[in-house]
This record gives C-alpha cells, structure tokens and sequence, in this order.
C-alpha cells in the first residue's frame, strides 16, 4: 500500500515537472511587462475596450517580432536618452544603439499596421 501511494505520488510529480518544463518561446514578454505596455498604450489612445483589443494587439505583435531581452535594451536607452548630463548624452551619441531603437521602432510600426488600421 505504502508503494502504491509512492509510486502515485512519483507519478504526479513527473506529471507536474512535465508541464512546469514546458518549454517557453523565446521571445515570451512576462505579463507585467504586457500589462505596463497595454496601459501605456491605452493611456495614449483612449480608456475604451476597443483602444484595450487594439493595444493587446499591438504588444502580441511586438512580441512576436523582438525577442524581449532586445524589448528591454531598447527601452532602457531611450529610458536613458531622456536623462540629463553626461551619462544620457552616452545614449544619445552612440551610433550602435541606433539598431537597437530601429529594431524597436520598425516592430512598432508593423503593430501599428497589424492592429490600428
């Protein structure tokens, strides 16, 4: 009996581990990081539940385009850019960065186009 209940304990937690080991896309943006981008996006477009469809859209979109890792990068330097002094101006005058605000910005317009028009 005591083996029975072993082995069906075993059995439920390779069954659990199987799901937790699931594996996750890559570019998978956590959900606070969509949920900031939705109200963000809302902010800027309107409280309705159309402007929430429309900007859920947008940040899926985004997501499937920019792995989040490079999301994050070019978000942190325009974060930075609007800073003053000489650490913001590094991020201002850095040509490399450049790329990683077009990849940003060409994922954005084809979200605009996906979800908006």
């Amino acid at each position: 009996m005591i083996r029975r209940a072993l082995e069906a304990a075993g059995l439920l937690l390779a069954s659990a581990g199987a799901v937790c080991a699931a594996p996750v896309a890559d570019n998978d943006y956590p959900t606070s990081a969509r949920v900031d981008y939705v109200i963000a996006c809302m902010a800027a477009n309107g409280q309705s539940r159309e402007a929430m469809t429309r900007c859920s859209c947008s940040v899926d979109t985004l997501a499937s385009i920019l792995p989040y890792d490079r999301y994050v990068a070019a978000e942190t330097i325009l974060s930075m850019r609007q800073g003053v002094g000489q650490a913001a101006s590094i991020f201002r005058n850095t040509p490399q960065y450049e790329d990683n605000i077009a990849e940003l910005r060409r994922a954005q317009a084809e979200a605009e186009v996906r979800c908006f028009k």
